[in-house]
Protein backbone atom coordinates (compact mmCIF):
# COMPACT_ATOMS: atom_id res chain seq x y z
CA UNK A 1 0.00 0.00 0.00
CA UNK A 2 2.45 2.32 0.88
CA UNK A 3 4.51 2.06 -2.56
CA UNK A 4 0.79 2.51 -4.38
CA UNK A 5 0.70 5.75 -2.24
CA UNK A 6 4.27 6.67 -2.76
CA UNK A 7 3.63 6.84 -6.80
CA UNK A 8 0.47 8.68 -6.43
CA UNK A 9 2.19 11.00 -4.69
CA UNK A 10 5.12 11.81 -6.94
CA UNK A 11 2.63 11.54 -9.76
CA UNK A 12 0.37 14.33 -7.84
CA UNK A 13 3.79 16.86 -7.23
CA UNK A 14 4.67 16.24 -11.03
CA UNK A 15 1.13 17.51 -11.90
CA UNK A 16 1.73 20.62 -9.97
CA UNK A 17 5.05 21.19 -10.77
CA UNK A 18 3.84 20.86 -14.59
CA UNK A 19 1.13 23.34 -13.68
CA UNK A 20 3.25 25.70 -11.91
CA UNK A 21 5.89 26.03 -15.29
CA UNK A 22 2.86 26.10 -17.78
CA UNK A 23 1.19 28.76 -15.83
CA UNK A 24 4.49 30.49 -15.26
CA UNK A 25 5.07 30.74 -19.46
CA UNK A 26 1.76 31.89 -19.59
CA UNK A 27 2.48 34.71 -17.88
CA UNK A 28 5.77 35.46 -19.18
CA UNK A 29 4.08 35.42 -22.83
CA UNK A 30 1.38 37.79 -21.19
CA UNK A 31 3.49 40.17 -20.66
CA UNK A 32 5.57 40.21 -23.91
CA UNK A 33 2.62 40.64 -25.32
CA UNK A 34 2.29 37.84 -27.17
CA UNK A 35 -1.62 37.81 -26.75
CA UNK A 36 -2.31 41.29 -28.37
CA UNK A 37 -4.13 41.21 -31.78
CA UNK A 38 -0.73 42.28 -34.27
CA UNK A 39 1.26 39.90 -32.13
CA UNK A 40 -1.50 37.28 -33.42
CA UNK A 41 -1.79 38.50 -36.93
CA UNK A 42 2.01 38.26 -36.63
CA UNK A 43 2.17 34.92 -35.34
CA UNK A 44 -0.65 33.40 -38.18
CA UNK A 45 2.11 35.49 -40.88
CA UNK A 46 4.98 33.63 -39.36
CA UNK A 47 2.86 30.59 -39.17
CA UNK A 48 1.94 30.59 -42.56
CA UNK A 49 4.93 30.98 -44.06
CA UNK A 50 7.28 28.59 -42.05
CA UNK A 51 4.80 25.93 -42.57
CA UNK A 52 1.79 26.15 -45.36
CA UNK A 53 3.53 28.01 -48.01
CA UNK A 54 4.94 25.26 -50.97
CA UNK A 55 3.41 22.55 -47.95
CA UNK A 56 7.00 23.17 -45.93
CA UNK A 57 5.38 21.29 -43.20
CA UNK A 58 5.96 18.08 -45.55
CA UNK A 59 9.60 18.52 -44.64
CA UNK A 60 8.80 18.00 -40.58
CA UNK A 61 6.92 15.09 -41.64
CA UNK A 62 9.74 13.68 -43.61
CA UNK A 63 12.47 14.00 -41.17
CA UNK A 64 9.65 12.85 -38.61
CA UNK A 65 10.08 9.50 -40.65
CA UNK A 66 13.69 9.21 -40.74
CA UNK A 67 14.18 9.89 -37.24
CA UNK A 68 11.54 7.40 -36.25
CA UNK A 69 13.70 5.06 -39.09
CA UNK A 70 16.42 5.53 -37.97
CA UNK A 71 15.62 4.59 -33.83
CA UNK A 72 13.72 1.94 -34.84
CA UNK A 73 16.58 0.20 -36.54
CA UNK A 74 19.28 1.33 -33.96
CA UNK A 75 16.99 -0.17 -31.35
CA UNK A 76 16.99 -3.81 -32.86
CA UNK A 77 20.84 -3.65 -33.03
CA UNK A 78 21.43 -2.13 -29.90
CA UNK A 79 18.99 -5.10 -28.49
CA UNK A 80 20.81 -7.83 -30.06
CA UNK A 81 24.22 -6.76 -29.32
CA UNK A 82 23.54 -5.50 -25.52
CA UNK A 83 21.93 -8.92 -25.19
CA UNK A 84 24.63 -10.59 -26.46
CA UNK A 85 27.13 -8.48 -24.44
CA UNK A 86 24.98 -8.99 -20.94
CA UNK A 87 24.90 -12.38 -21.74
CA UNK A 88 29.44 -12.92 -22.34
CA UNK A 89 29.66 -10.71 -18.79
CA UNK A 90 27.42 -13.04 -16.64
CA UNK A 91 28.23 -16.36 -17.34
CA UNK A 92 31.63 -15.47 -17.41
CA UNK A 93 30.90 -14.59 -14.02
CA UNK A 94 29.25 -17.38 -13.66
CA UNK A 95 32.39 -19.69 -14.44
CA UNK A 96 32.06 -20.20 -18.01
CA UNK A 97 36.00 -19.22 -19.43
CA UNK A 98 35.52 -17.25 -21.65
CA UNK A 99 37.98 -14.50 -20.62
CA UNK A 100 38.63 -13.39 -24.17
CA UNK A 101 34.93 -12.61 -24.56
CA UNK A 102 34.77 -11.06 -21.58
CA UNK A 103 37.48 -8.62 -21.87
CA UNK A 104 36.42 -7.42 -25.59
CA UNK A 105 32.78 -7.43 -23.71
CA UNK A 106 33.94 -4.96 -21.41
CA UNK A 107 36.50 -3.17 -23.93
CA UNK A 108 33.15 -2.47 -25.73
CA UNK A 109 31.39 -0.71 -22.70
CA UNK A 110 33.65 1.24 -21.42
CA UNK A 111 34.82 2.62 -25.09
CA UNK A 112 30.92 3.39 -26.45
CA UNK A 113 30.05 4.40 -23.08
CA UNK A 114 32.99 6.75 -22.54
CA UNK A 115 32.41 8.59 -25.66
CA UNK A 116 30.03 10.82 -27.20
CA UNK A 117 27.54 9.72 -29.84
CA UNK A 118 28.08 12.39 -32.44
CA UNK A 119 31.69 11.84 -32.04
CA UNK A 120 30.90 8.06 -33.13
CA UNK A 121 28.80 8.81 -35.71
CA UNK A 122 31.43 11.45 -37.23
CA UNK A 123 34.27 8.56 -37.36
CA UNK A 124 31.40 6.00 -38.96
CA UNK A 125 30.70 8.21 -41.21
CA UNK A 126 33.93 10.06 -42.42
CA UNK A 127 36.39 7.62 -41.22
CA UNK A 128 35.32 3.96 -41.60
CA UNK A 129 32.76 4.35 -44.40
CA UNK A 130 34.71 7.34 -46.03
CA UNK A 131 34.97 5.23 -49.03
CA UNK A 132 31.51 4.17 -49.41
CA UNK A 133 29.59 7.13 -50.72
CA UNK A 134 27.18 4.80 -52.59
CA UNK A 135 26.22 3.77 -49.03
CA UNK A 136 22.78 5.64 -47.62
CA UNK A 137 23.94 7.75 -44.48
CA UNK A 138 20.77 6.72 -42.86
CA UNK A 139 21.64 3.09 -42.34
CA UNK A 140 25.31 4.37 -41.16
CA UNK A 141 23.65 6.18 -38.59
CA UNK A 142 21.49 3.34 -37.64
CA UNK A 143 24.59 1.43 -37.16
CA UNK A 144 26.46 3.78 -35.18
CA UNK A 145 23.42 4.48 -32.88
CA UNK A 146 22.89 1.06 -32.59
CA UNK A 147 26.03 -0.22 -31.78
CA UNK A 148 26.52 2.85 -29.12
CA UNK A 149 22.97 1.93 -27.68
CA UNK A 150 24.37 -1.96 -27.52
CA UNK A 151 26.98 -0.45 -24.61
CA UNK A 152 23.62 0.70 -22.46
CA UNK A 153 21.74 -1.97 -23.15
CA UNK A 154 23.90 -4.29 -22.39
CA UNK A 155 24.09 -3.15 -18.72
CA UNK A 156 20.63 -3.34 -18.67
CA UNK A 157 20.05 -7.01 -19.27
CA UNK A 158 23.26 -7.63 -17.23
CA UNK A 159 21.20 -5.92 -14.16
CA UNK A 160 18.39 -7.80 -15.63
CA UNK A 161 19.80 -11.23 -15.20
CA UNK A 162 21.36 -10.60 -12.33
CA UNK A 163 18.43 -10.02 -10.24
CA UNK A 164 16.94 -13.09 -10.92
CA UNK A 165 17.26 -15.37 -7.91
CA UNK A 166 20.78 -17.87 -8.39
CA UNK A 167 18.41 -20.23 -6.77
CA UNK A 168 16.66 -20.35 -10.53
CA UNK A 169 20.06 -21.23 -12.57
CA UNK A 170 20.81 -23.69 -9.78
CA UNK A 171 17.18 -25.68 -10.34
CA UNK A 172 17.44 -25.09 -14.11
CA UNK A 173 20.92 -27.25 -13.24
CA UNK A 174 19.57 -29.96 -11.40
CA UNK A 175 16.86 -30.49 -13.89
CA UNK A 176 19.90 -31.66 -16.10
CA UNK A 177 20.07 -28.27 -18.68
CA UNK A 178 22.67 -26.83 -19.71
CA UNK A 179 24.27 -23.74 -18.47
CA UNK A 180 22.90 -22.27 -21.96
CA UNK A 181 19.69 -23.80 -21.46
CA UNK A 182 18.98 -22.66 -18.74
CA UNK A 183 19.99 -19.48 -19.56
CA UNK A 184 17.65 -19.01 -22.47
CA UNK A 185 14.14 -21.12 -21.26
CA UNK A 186 14.43 -20.02 -17.42
CA UNK A 187 16.82 -16.40 -16.76
CA UNK A 188 16.39 -14.48 -20.34
CA UNK A 189 12.40 -14.83 -20.04
CA UNK A 190 12.13 -13.74 -16.40
CA UNK A 191 14.99 -11.04 -17.01
CA UNK A 192 13.71 -9.92 -20.28
CA UNK A 193 9.99 -9.21 -17.92
CA UNK A 194 11.84 -6.87 -15.35
CA UNK A 195 14.18 -4.70 -17.77
CA UNK A 196 10.93 -4.26 -21.10
CA UNK A 197 10.10 -0.82 -19.45
CA UNK A 198 14.08 -0.08 -18.98
CA UNK A 199 13.80 -0.77 -22.70
CA UNK A 200 11.36 1.70 -23.51
CA UNK A 201 13.37 4.63 -22.14
CA UNK A 202 16.31 3.25 -23.84
CA UNK A 203 14.16 3.92 -26.95
CA UNK A 204 12.92 7.26 -25.99
CA UNK A 205 16.52 8.50 -26.09
CA UNK A 206 17.54 6.86 -28.63
CA UNK A 207 14.64 8.99 -30.15
CA UNK A 208 16.67 12.03 -28.57
CA UNK A 209 19.79 11.30 -29.61
CA UNK A 210 19.35 11.15 -33.48
CA UNK A 211 18.65 14.31 -33.81
CA UNK A 212 22.78 14.91 -34.23
CA UNK A 213 22.22 12.78 -37.33
CA UNK A 214 21.94 16.13 -39.33
CA UNK A 215 25.33 16.33 -38.99
CA UNK A 216 26.46 13.89 -42.02
CA UNK A 217 23.82 15.28 -43.70
CA UNK A 218 20.72 13.35 -42.78
CA UNK A 219 17.48 15.06 -42.98
CA UNK A 220 15.92 13.94 -39.90
CA UNK A 221 12.94 16.13 -37.62
CA UNK A 222 16.07 18.39 -36.84
CA UNK A 223 17.85 18.64 -39.77
CA UNK A 224 14.07 19.40 -41.48
CA UNK A 225 14.01 22.54 -38.98
CA UNK A 226 16.89 23.88 -39.80
CA UNK A 227 15.82 23.22 -43.37
CA UNK A 228 12.81 25.52 -43.36
CA UNK A 229 15.02 28.08 -40.86
CA UNK A 230 17.49 28.61 -44.84
CA UNK A 231 14.37 28.93 -46.46
CA UNK A 232 12.47 31.27 -44.50
CA UNK A 233 15.26 33.29 -42.62
CA UNK A 234 12.73 32.83 -39.48
CA UNK A 235 14.65 31.56 -36.39
CA UNK A 236 12.60 31.04 -33.71
CA UNK A 237 9.35 28.81 -35.09
CA UNK A 238 10.66 26.38 -36.75
CA UNK A 239 12.97 25.32 -34.24
CA UNK A 240 10.06 25.65 -31.50
CA UNK A 241 7.90 23.15 -33.84
CA UNK A 242 10.84 20.52 -33.80
CA UNK A 243 10.79 20.86 -30.07
CA UNK A 244 6.80 20.43 -29.94
CA UNK A 245 6.88 17.38 -31.84
CA UNK A 246 9.62 16.07 -29.80
CA UNK A 247 8.08 16.55 -26.75
CA UNK A 248 4.53 15.23 -27.86
CA UNK A 249 5.92 12.02 -28.61
CA UNK A 250 8.04 11.09 -25.75
CA UNK A 251 5.16 12.06 -23.62
CA UNK A 252 3.34 9.97 -25.40
CA UNK A 253 6.13 7.06 -24.64
CA UNK A 254 6.83 7.85 -21.64
CA UNK A 255 2.94 7.10 -20.83
CA UNK A 256 2.97 3.62 -22.28
CA UNK A 257 6.28 2.99 -20.20
CA UNK A 258 4.04 3.88 -17.20
CA UNK A 259 0.93 1.51 -18.50
CA UNK A 260 3.78 -1.16 -19.09
CA UNK A 261 5.22 -0.55 -15.36
CA UNK A 262 2.03 -0.64 -14.14
CA UNK A 263 0.48 -3.71 -15.85
CA UNK A 264 3.75 -5.80 -15.09
CA UNK A 265 3.53 -5.17 -11.34
CA UNK A 266 -0.21 -6.09 -11.70
CA UNK A 267 1.37 -9.48 -12.94
CA UNK A 268 3.98 -9.89 -10.29
CA UNK A 269 1.53 -10.00 -7.52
Amino acid sequence: MRDKFSRHDGAGRGDVLLWIVGLALLYLLWNSGFFTAAAWQDFNRRFYQNFVKDRRYMMLVDGLKSTIFMTSGATLIGVAVGLILSVIRVAYKGGVPIPLLNKFAEFYITVLRGTPAMVQLLIWNFTIFASARDLNTQYIAILAFGLNSGAYVAEIFRGGIESIDPGQMEAARSLGLSYGQSMRYVILPQALRNVVPMLFNEFIALLKETSIAGYIGIDDLTRAGQNIQALTLEHSQPLVMVAIIYLVIVLFLTRLVRKLEEWLSRGRR
